[in-house]
């Protein structure tokens, strides 16, 4: 499996904020040509035909969205510091003196220092409006030399291992799903299946829509990072635990899955004897959402990574998880291709 950690680790690393997803793209795009049939579309996803030894009684469809969470600039004051807008859901507390890079200019993003701070302001976090982008420029005009506005940034985070089993980095969601998907389509498959890299997925499940009309399948499984609350004291709502295998949606805020899909998804990780575990919490949404609703519906189930801290600039996640997420698509693809469920 060194090789998908290999993957994991060179896509986290790149760069691809919704709307900005070409670095990530051209090189899922360099992996996967010459073990399928690959096209992008007008939206920019990429749609990939992987050939099978046999043909599928089912159309089947594995998507993973290639955008992370990022900043966008919004305005540059005088003195040469960036106003922004988060791209996708961050919270406040996670970008606070946090390094952010756009290409190759990087910033700090700063607030109010706690010298300066009143009693009643250092008893609450910044509001993320008060926040701004320290890249070292003297004044506007020398900002606007390096940055514009419009310009999206990213987290400048690297690939960490914790233990021999727990890694941190910026971007596992969905940089996961996509190196899943790389590593199932340079394998020989079973069954022929369409695999989908998506954009916009942090803005509203943009481009999971478009590709899943084009594939137009009967079932898709979406590859995903998902909440892993098993922090301390939060031992009453954990969402999903790291180290304890694939977690499998029963509802978001987004999907309410198939439900003879998601038991036949947990008796099938039993019967491969893969760790799987339900996520609890029915908050969040991913591509199931627009995927399910598609033309006449797709019958959709979501697999996802648990990771600690995700939509920051380092998520924590475990390698034996990912080896269970990508052993459990392997395992239901060919199920579902199969026709073992109807």
């Amino acid at each position: 499996m060194n090789s998908l950690f290999d993957l994991l680790k060179t896509l986290c690393e790149l760069d691809g904020p919704s709307g900005n997803e070409a670095p990530v793209r051209d090189f899922i795009m360099s992996e996967i040509k010459d073990f399928c049939d690959a096209k992008i579309d007008a939206m920019g996803n990429i749609i990939a035909f992987k050939k099978g030894k046999k043909s599928p009684k089912f159309k089947v469809m594995l998507d993973a969205h290639m955008d992370e969470v990022g900043v966008i600039v919004t305005s540059i004051t005088s003195e040469g510091f960036l106003k922004f807008q988060t791209v996708g859901g961050i919270k406040a507390e996670s970008l606070f003196c946090k390094r952010v890079r756009f290409g190759n200019v990087l910033g700090v993003i700063g607030a109010k220092p706690i010298h300066q701070s009143s009693p009643d302001e250092r008893k609450n976090l910044p509001s993320a409006d008060s926040l701004y982008i320290d890249i070292g420029a003297a004044n506007k005009e020398e900002a606007e030399r390096y940055v514009y506005l419009g310009d999206i940034g990213t987290f400048a985070t690297h690939w960490k291992a914790l233990t021999d089993d727990v890694f941190c980095t910026k971007a596992v969601d969905d940089r996961v799903g996509c190196a899943v998907l790389i590593n199932l389509l340079k394998q020989p498959a079973e069954y022929d299946f369409y695999a989908t890299f998506t954009v916009g997925e942090e803005l509203g499940l943009r481009g999971a829509k478009t590709a899943t009309y084009t594939v137009s399948p009967d079932f898709a499984i979406a590859l995903e990072c998902t909440t892993a609350a098993d922090i301390h004291k939060n031992s009453g709502n954990k969402v999903a635990e790291v180290e304890k295998g694939v977690a499998v949606s029963f509802m978001d805020s987004a999907t309410l899955y198939d439900h003879a899909l998601y038991e036949f998804t947990l008796q099938t990780a039993q019967k491969n004897n893969i760790p799987v575990q339900v996520k609890t919490a029915v908050t969040g949404g991913n591509n199931s959402g627009a995927i399910h609703l598609t033309k006449s519906g797709v019958r959709t189930i979501t697999l996802s990574l648990p990771g600690r801290y995700i939509h920051s600039s380092a998520t924590v996640g475990s390698k034996n998880d990912v080896i269970a997420q990508n052993n459990l698509v392997v395992a239901l693809l060919n199920e579902l291709a199969g026709g073992n469920l109807s």
